[in-house]
């Protein structure tokens, strides 16, 4: 599995990515998880508002810090 976390670096993008390694931990799964900050990437993937969080290329949240149990349900599906 491979995750990135599309933003800037801001506090809510390092929160997105502390919450995905907790949903991780729990769920006992593994995965490369990248921080991508490129603007012109972030852009590739439609996304216009971070962090997003997408999970093998596909954009699953923008916009907002997702909580652990949401990014457990995601990584469940």
């Amino acid at each position: 599995m491979n995750i990135k976390i599309l933003g800037g670096g801001c506090a809510n993008c390092k929160k997105l990515e502390e919450n995905t390694m907790l949903a991780l931990k729990e769920l006992n799964l593994k995965a490369t998880i990248e921080d991508v900050k490129d603007i012109e990437t972030i852009i590739d993937y439609g996304v216009m508002k971070t962090p997003a969080l997408v999970i093998d290329e596909k954009v699953k949240s923008s916009g907002r810090v997702l909580g652990v149990e949401e990014i457990k349900k995601i990584l469940s599906s």
